[in-house]
């Protein structure tokens, strides 16, 4: 029995062939055409986050040398072992078709990728529609527009992308569907949600998806056949291994919302198996769109602790450490010194996922980056997907000396990004005060309320001219002692551009101009010797 869209071939998943082909595929030809794809094309960048665990998940399922997966606990309590099978997948070049057919065609798993099957659809929950009712037993969903990212909902709903009003909602296909299902799963929103009535109580909130505003790093291959095998975590101490792995559309019975949550399983379940949320779409008569969906709270007990493999942790003050926030104006270079050197205790610490990859792969492996800039309830403000050139054959491990050359690359440019910020706002008190003492000794107060425009416009212009310096730094793969004169240089330009054509300013702004281009040149100067 299944409801019409079995997402192991309806044509879901947008991808890019080497030949340069975009098409769609199900699950079984993505899999079985993976050597083929050279990128997924998913436009949702949190919905490809969420779909690259589940693909990870399924990859350590599939993946196999004979008789030996890559999800084997037994192969993974050894370490080397599990490294050298994934070698030896990795030479293979593709997954094995019949592997493939085998897991997709298992009978327990008849219609558990139906997006639409009456009892088990995929990810979602059926019994939403008696437990999310209103007072008076109707059904109460919470509408197509709260399922789809970027859409305002109920009054105040701000428009993103879109013109879309919650007494007009507009059917999305189900293709699209199932990517903002993913999205939700594991991107969602905390706090107030549609109520759902499981004993003689209905509650309505809801706690944050386990992604919610962070950002995730994949090493990433020539093809996605090697992107996928390297996206299954290795091993790690924190599952249960007392614990059969399942995924969400393997277990026997659904989760239990009042009950414990799960263990924490290696690979499935610690990639798929950790949302606080319940969701259940609504199809239309024909089974091609999404008309309405229940979005609710699938658990309010405590969620599980476990290291995503994906996430850079950084240093709190407390000494703990947490996941690396997503922040929309900040380019992916900047984060390089985090992916490319080793963890130390007391600097952020490198995803899982990028340690121990095969030495061999590494002048070809590149990052990509999804991340989602969000707050920590309600608000989202950008998604983003960025990818940087092959720059894992630098990492501490493979190339010491370049991994800290870029370390320093990356810390001078912050440095120079800070005294543009610094000098701009001074520049700004020097012309627009007419108390400022000017003389060049004077100390100048700035009041961080009225930082005035020059700083944002400098810091505008100053970060794309930064990266463009620090790929050239980095171009020839050699390092180098001149370091600062290139951001130097850009933070010049980009604070004369934010002040404007010399011949158009008063004495003020061009005094105001020359304190601030100090400020700036006394980064060349060398550090004064210790005493």
């Amino acid at each position: 029995m299944g409801g019409g869209f079995d997402l192991r071939l309806e044509p879901w998943i947008p991808v890019r062939l080497g030949t340069g082909e975009t098409v769609r595929l199900g699950l079984r030809a993505l899999f079985t055409r993976a050597h083929e794809i050279e990128d997924l094309q998913v436009p949702v960048p949190p919905a490809a986050s969420g779909l690259m665990r589940i693909l990870a998940s399924l990859t350590g399922r599939m993946a196999a040398d004979g008789d030996e997966f890559l999800d084997d606990a037994g192969i993974g309590e050894n370490i080397d072992e599990w490294h050298d099978l994934r070698d030896r997948i990795l030479k293979a070049g593709r997954f094995d078709p019949e592997a493939v057919n085998a897991y997709f065609a298992r009978e327990d798993l008849e219609g558990r990728f139906d997006l639409f099957h009456p009892e088990r659809p995929f990810l979602q929950d059926p019994r939403l529609r008696t437990e999310c009712v209103d007072a008076k037993g109707a059904p109460n969903a919470s509408g197509v527009n709260k399922l789809v990212m970027g859409r305002p909902t109920g009054i105040n709903g701000a428009v993103l992308f879109g013109h879309f009003t919650d007494t007009a909602p507009v059917p999305v296909p189900a293709a699209e569907a199932a990517w903002h299902l993913i999205a939700q799963l594991y991107y969602g929103p905390s706090g107030q949600c549609t109520p759902r009535r499981i004993t003689g109580e209905r509650t309505g909130s809801t706690d944050a998806a386990p992604l919610r505003k962070s950002v995730s790093y994949f090493p990433w291959g020539p093809d996605l056949f090697t992107t996928l095998v390297l996206a299954v975590p290795s091993p790690q101490t924190e599952a249960d291994w007392e614990t059969d792995d399942a995924c969400p559309w393997e277990a026997e019975t659904l989760i239990d919302p009042l009950g414990p949550v799960p263990a924490v399983t290696w690979p499935g379940g610690m990639l798929t198996g950790r949302s606080r949320h319940a969701a259940l779409l609504v199809p239309s008569p024909d089974g091609r769109t999404v008309c309405d969906a229940y979005l609710t709270w699938a658990t309010h007990e405590k969620p599980q602790q476990v290291r995503d493999p994906y996430q850079v942790l950084d240093p709190r003050r407390d000494g703990e450490f947490q996941p690396r926030e997503a922040d929309g104006a900040r380019a992916l270079w900047r984060d390089l010194d985090s992916l490319l050197l080793k963890d130390s205790r007391d600097s952020s610490r490198r995803p899982p996922a990028l340690e121990h990859l095969p030495r061999w792969l590494l002048p070809q492996l590149r990052v990509r980056a999804y991340g989602f800039d969000q707050d920590g309830q309600q608000k989202d403000s950008v998604w983003y997907q960025a990818t940087t050139p092959p720059v894992l054959r630098w990492q501490e491990e493979n190339d010491t000396a370049m991994a800290h050359h870029i370390k320093r690359c990356h810390a001078l440019a912050e440095q120079t990004g800070d005294r543009l910020d610094y000098a701009a706002r001074i520049a700004w008190k020097v012309a627009t005060d007419a108390n400022t003492d000017l003389s060049p000794t004077a100390k100048v107060k700035i009041d961080a309320r009225k930082p005035g425009p020059w700083a944002a416009a400098a810091m505008t212009r100053y970060w794309p001219a930064a990266e463009t310096a620090f790929w050239q730094l980095t171009r020839t793969g050699q390092a180098t002692e001149q370091v600062a004169r290139p951001f130097v240089d850009a933070a010049l330009a980009a604070l004369d551009d934010a002040l404007g054509q010399v011949n158009r300013a008063d004495i003020r702004v061009a005094r105001a101009r020359q304190r601030a281009r100090g400020l700036l040149l006394a980064l060349l100067r060398p550090a004064p010797a210790n005493a």
